[in-house]
């Protein structure tokens, strides 16, 4: 299975990932709020990603490591 981590703390909230996600399962959190006072990027339905890292590559502070499975 492909894993996607976000460095939440580091995460400015900026939604870039969640606009080049294929299959529209990143989406900025409505709960968490991050150390910088930001809704970081969280995944909604890991089973769905096909680990293509255009959010990882998308992502201006490489908050995202995308790993194959």
């Amino acid at each position: 299975m492909n894993k996607v981590t976000f460095n939440t703390d580091l995460c400015k909230g900026c939604g870039l990932c969640v606009s080049a996600c294929p299959k529209k399962i990143l989406k900025m959190s409505d709960k968490l709020i991050n150390a910088k006072g930001h809704h970081p990027a969280e995944m909604t339905d890991e089973s769905k990603c096909i680990a293509c890292a255009f959010c990882a590559t998308m992502c201006p502070d490489c908050v995202i490591t995308v790993e194959r499975g």
